[in-house]
């Protein structure tokens, strides 16, 4: 692609994190990724190159490892001409949420990664002319902790996520808790994931949003209360789920096409389009645990229906959301178990600094860095080498759970359909799509301690809160234990 040959023009904003920046260009299946950094503390071009080829090495070196080479996308480094990205910065400025303007893009490297637009179906060149539909869920984690380092029995019951709900909406950011829990979906009952797909529509926050064609239809910009407008986003999805228009308008047409994109979703989540075979797969069962969050609102109802029996289906092993609970479930620990680890790396680190490159922290992340990972003991021998094993594998594990699952859709018509090409159907429409997975940075090591202080923080919120207001006898009508299995593999 050359890029010096296109008019900044020719791109728009399409988003950024805390670290970097996203274009992407109007026409082509493609976006630049620029790092960003606060004012007067830019970096070097080298540090900046070195940062990226960090972030394209981690991708392809160690997330490949543990999603699949088609659900990772690492992308490539290039250069650009330095007055080309000062008139991009010039012109997507404006579009900038003002919470994010408190850092600025790189215009002085030249260097950013480009990477495929995963908004657009990119693996089926006859659909590269129709609609495109997308819609991006950022799961969260989707187990119960089960350490034995765990400190308040209230995080064996319910789920981060929704501890931290409260915390959110008492500090601010969110006007009301949301009813999605991320056990429910990551559950593989379809019953439970419809009902978590349908809390994320109905209070999306910044865990779901809908794209059409590469711009944002439904859900937040920024931080900010979102509106659901199921009827407005019907509008825009009828042509797909409904093309011969044969639906009244109404309520009753906005349930059936919001019914049909749940089902779709949880179709995608839950299909393996990704053909490598697992190698050397070692199976550790690691816990008596359970796939039920006491304050998932679908447990809730259940209680109220007077059913106090869940069901759990598991999770096909080649689909993505099994393959990112996988990751997840590196946090063997918990953060109060790992952080003591944590202090034992740091104190070494003080005694002899010149040792942070040899263990790797800051990269590189190569295939050395990935087969350590794979050491699963916890048996402590009070070894610098055993507690940063144990901090790498939870900067994965946090890493997969922030990361953010996309599915493309578009449809097809029944003889372009064949076996290579994942399809699925709804009442009136078949789609064919691709998932993805970005937003896989390597969590900073700098930001265990943050991590260990925010995770006080929910549970006491909670437990003061939340749970002494809540029924006491909730707590008693769940009494599952179910068998907890970690798989790691090499693909």
């Amino acid at each position: 692609m050359e890029v010096e040959k296109m008019d900044e023009n020719e791109w728009k904003y399409h988003g950024e994190g805390n670290q970097s920046l996203v274009v992407s260009h109007c026409q082509r299946c493609v976006v630049l990724r620029f790092l960003k950094s606060p004012p007067n503390q830019n970096k070097t071009p080298e540090e900046i190159l070195h940062h990226l080829q960090n972030i394209v090495d981690f991708g392809k070196h160690v997330m490949k490892q543990f999603f699949g080479e088609n659900y990772v996308h690492h992308g490539e480094i290039i250069q650009l001409p330095l007055d080309f990205v000062r008139q991009l910065c010039l012109k997507i400025q404006p579009e900038r949420p003002e919470c994010r303007c408190d850092k600025d893009m790189d215009t002085l490297s030249g260097y950013a990664m480009c990477l495929p637009n995963l908004t657009r179906l990119q693996t089926f060149r006859f659909a590269e002319h129709r609609p495109i539909l997308c819609i991006e869920i950022k799961p969260k984690c989707g187990f119960i902790p089960f350490s034995s380092h765990v400190s308040q029995e209230i995080k064996h019951k319910v789920c981060r996520y929704c501890m931290h709900q409260h915390l959110k909406v008492a500090n601010g950011k969110w006007k009301r808790p949301s009813k999605y829990c991320p056990l429910d979906l990551f559950s593989g009952n379809k019953q439970r994931m419809h009902f978590a797909l349908k809390s994320l529509l109905q209070e999306a926050q910044n865990n779901l949003k809908i794209f059409k064609n590469g711009e944002l239809i439904y859900g937040c910009k920024d931080d900010q209360d979102c509106v659901s407008d199921w009827n407005e986003l019907a509008r825009h999805l009828k042509p797909f789920f409904f093309p011969s228009n044969g639906l009244v308008s109404g309520p009753h047409c906005t349930r059936t096409i919001v019914k049909e994109l749940i089902h779709v979703i949880t179709m995608a989540l839950l299909s393996s389009t990704d053909t490598c075979r697992a190698g050397d797969m070692k199976t550790v069962p690691i816990s008596q645990g359970r796939s039920y969050c006491e304050a998932s609102a679908f447990n809730k109802e259940l209680v109220r229906n007077g059913k106090h029996k869940l069901e759990s289906s598991g999770l096909p092993r080649g689909c993505l959301l099994y393959k990112t609970l996988q990751a997840q479930m590196l946090d063997m620990l918990d953060i109060e178990g790992l952080y003591p680890l944590y202090s034992r790396v740091e104190q070494y680190l003080e005694e002899f600094p010149e040792e942070r490159s040899t263990l790797q922290i800051d990269g590189p992340y190569n295939e050395a860095f990935y087969e350590k990972l794979l050491d699963l003991s916890l048996e402590d021998d009070g070894t610098v080498a055993f507690a940063l094993t144990k901090v790498q594998q939870y900067r994965i594990a946090m890493t997969a759970k922030d990361c953010s699952i996309m599915i493309a859709l578009s449809t097809c018509l029944q003889d372009e359909c064949s076996e290579q090409r994942p399809v699925v159907l709804t009442s009136k429409s078949r789609f064919t799509f691709s998932v993805s997975v970005l937003d896989l940075d390597l969590k900073p090591y700098e930001s265990i301690p943050h991590q260990y202080k925010l995770d006080g923080e929910i549970v006491n919120y909670y437990l003061k809160n939340v749970q002494a207001k809540d029924d006491p006898v909730m707590s008693n009508l769940f009494k599952e234990n179910e068998d907890c299995t970690l798989v790691l593999h090499k693909v």
